[in-house]
C-alpha cells in the first residue's frame, strides 16, 4: 500500500510538471471539438431561416437540396460572379467566414464551400483564449484545485450548445470567442498587477468582436467600458491615462458604427415584433392605453403577429399606413414610458426572459446532416450537461437575478475594500470586471424586451449566460485559490 501511494504521488508530480491546467482544458476542448465538429456524421445547427442574408452578404449561395431548421446543410455554393449584396453590411463573423472561405479555396475547392472549413476558422481561436482563461484563473498553481477548475472551465465553454454553433453562421461562437479573450487578458492584468500593453490590447479586441458581432451588441460597449475601470488603477503614469481613454473612445465609437448599422427594414421589423410581441401581450384590452399613448386602438388587434407573416393579416406590416402611424411612432422614448406605466406587465416579461435566458441549446433548429440517419431536427445530446442543468435549475425570476447580483457585488466589495487598504489593486480590477458582467446580465434582457419583445428571446439573451457563467467561475476560482477577499502575493508568479 505504502509503495502504491508513493508510485501515484511520483505519477501525480510526473503529470504536474508536463501538463499544466490551461493546457489540460486545451486539450479537453480540442478533443470535445474535433468530435461534434469534425467526426462523421457532420453536426452542427440548421438554419433557422436567418442565414440568407449573411450568405449573399460573403459571397455565398444555397445549393440543390438546402434544409431549413431540420437539418444541417454542408456545402454552400461559392459565387463566381457579381454580387450587388455582397459587403453590404458588416459583422465580426464577416472575417472568420471570409478566412474560412479563402481556405476553402486553397485546399479543397473554388465553387463549393465546405461549412467545416467555418468550423475549423472558429477552433484556432477558442482553444487559444480558453488555455489563456484557464491560466488566467489557475496560474501559478498546479494543485489539484487548479485541475478541477480546468475541468470546469471545459464543461462550461466547451458545451455543445455552444460548439456546434462553430458549423454555422450564427453569430454565436464570434460572442464565444470574444468573450473569453475579454476575461482572460483582465484576469491577467489583474494577476501581473502591471499595465501589460499587449494584454490591453487583446482586451480591446475581445470587447471589438463582442460589439460587432451583432448590432443588437453595440450598447454593450457601455458595460465593457465600466469592466475596465480597473485598468486606471493599474496605470502609474498619466500619460498611458490619456492612451486607455483614446481606446475606450474608439470602443465607443466602435458600438455606435454597430448598433446603428441596422437597416430600415430591420429597425421597423424589430419595432414591429417589440410591439405586437411584447407591448400588446398584456391580458386585458391595450386599446385605452394605446389610445392614451398616441397610437391608434386599431393596431391593438396585431397580437402575436410577425413582420413577415406567414398567414393572412388584416393589414401588411410593411405597408404606408402602419409604418406612417405605428413603427414611426413607436420610438423607445414611448416603449420605455409605456412600461413604465404598466411595471406588473413588464416584469412578467423580464420573467419570460428569465426562464429562457439559460436556454443555451437551440431548440428549434436541427443538429445532423441530412443522411445521417437521424429523424429531422434531431438534437445532439453528447456533452450538453452543463447546458442541461443550467437550463434546468437556474431559477427563473427576474428578481432573483437583481438579488444574486447584489449578493455578489457585496461578497466582492469586500475584497476591494482589503485590497486598498493593503494598496493593492488585483481585487479591484477583477471587481470591476465582475461589474461589467453583471450589467449584462442585468440589462440585456431588459433591452431584449425592450428592443424585440419575445420574438427569439433565448437566442438575443446570449451575452446572458455568457456574462453570468464567467462571474460564477471568477467566483469559484477566487474561493479555491483562496484570494476571494484578498490578493495572493503567489498570483504575481508567471
Amino acid at each position: 500500500m505504502k509503495r502504491f501511494k508513493q508510485f501515484r504521488l511520483t505519477a501525480w508530480q510526473a503529470f504536474t510538471r508536463q501538463v499544466s491546467p490551461a493546457m489540460l482544458a486545451t486539450i479537453l476542448a480540442g478533443l470535445v471539438v474535433g468530435f461534434l465538429l469534425f467526426v462523421p456524421p457532420l453536426r452542427g445547427l440548421a438554419d433557422d431561416g436567418t442565414f440568407p442574408q449573411i450568405l449573399a452578404n460573403n459571397g455565398l449561395y444555397r445549393l440543390s437540396g438546402y434544409q431549413t431548421t431540420t437539418y444541417v446543410n454542408p456545402q454552400l455554393g461559392i459565387m463566381r460572379y457579381f454580387n450587388e449584396l455582397r459587403g453590404t453590411s458588416f459583422t465580426a463573423q464577416t472575417l472568420f467566414i471570409q478566412v474560412a472561405i479563402l481556405v476553402n479555396k486553397l485546399v479543397h475547392s473554388q465553387t463549393v464551400f465546405d461549412v467545416r472549413f467555418l468550423g475549423l476558422t472558429y477552433t484556432g481561436p477558442y482553444l487559444g483564449r480558453i488555455y489563456l482563461l484557464t491560466k488566467a484563473l489557475t496560474q501559478p498553481y498546479r494543485r489539484i484545485r487548479s485541475y478541477f477548475l480546468a475541468v470546469a472551465v471545459v464543461l462550461v465553454f466547451a458545451d455543445a450548445a455552444f460548439i456546434l454553433s462553430f458549423n454555422s453562421f450564427y453569430a454565436t461562437p464570434v460572442m464565444v470567442i470574444g468573450m473569453l479573450y475579454v476575461v482572460a487578458t483582465t484576469l491577467l492584468v489583474a494577476r501581473l498587477r502591471t499595465m501589460n500593453w499587449r494584454l490591453v490590447i487583446g482586451f480591446f479586441g475581445g470587447v471589438a468582436l463582442l460589439v460587432t458581432a451583432t448590432p443588437q451588441n453595440g450598447l454593450l460597449v457601455l458595460c465593457f467600458v465600466i469592466a475596465s475601470g480597473g485598468f486606471f488603477f493599474v496605470v502609474t503614469r498619466g500619460s498611458r491615462w490619456l492612451w486607455l481613454l483614446a481606446g475606450l473612445l474608439m470602443l465607443l465609437i466602435l458600438g455606435g458604427l454597430s448598433y446603428t448599422s441596422l437597416s430600415s427594414e430591420q429597425r421597423a421589423m424589430n419595432r414591429y415584433q417589440s410591439f405586437t410581441h411584447g407591448v400588446l401581450t398584456q391580458d386585458t384590452d391595450a386599446s385605452q392605453s394605446l389610445e392614451h399613448s398616441g397610437i391608434s386602438p386599431q393596431y391593438g388587434l396585431m397580437k402575436d403577429e410577425d413582420y413577415y407573416p406567414t398567414a393572412f393579416t388584416a393589414q401588411r406590416p410593411s405597408s404606408r399606413s402602419v409604418q406612417r402611424h405605428l413603427i414611426q411612432r413607436y420610438t423607445g422614448v414611448w416603449v420605455s414610458r409605456y412600461y413604465l406605466q404598466h411595471p406588473r406587465q413588464f416584469l412578467t416579461l423580464l420573467d419570460l426572459a428569465a426562464s429562457d435566458m439559460m436556454m443555451t441549446q437551440n431548440k428549434s433548429v436541427g443538429d445532423y446532416q441530412k443522411g445521417a440517419g437521424k429523424a429531422p431536427g434531431a438534437q445532439v445530446t453528447l456533452f450538453t450537461s452543463f447546458s442541461a442543468a443550467a437550463g434546468s435549475f437556474f431559477p427563473e425570476r427576474f428578481a432573483f437575478n437583481v438579488l444574486l447580483v447584489v449578493a455578489l457585488l457585496m461578497i466582492f466589495a469586500v475584497g476591494v475594500y482589503n485590497d486598498l487598504r493593503a494598496q493593492r489593486v488585483a481585487s479591484v480590477v477583477r471587481f470591476f470586471l465582475v461589474c461589467g458582467l453583471l450589467l449584462i446580465f442585468i440589462s440585456v434582457p431588459i433591452m431584449a424586451i425592450i428592443g424585440g419583445g419575445t420574438t427569439a428571446l433565448a437566442q438575443r439573451l446570449l451575452m446572458v449566460p455568457l456574462s453570468i457563467d464567467m462571474v460564477l467561475l471568477i467566483f469559484l476560482a477566487d474561493m479555491l485559490n483562496h484570494r476571494l477577499w484578498h490578493a495572493d502575493d503567489a498570483e504575481t508568479e508567471v
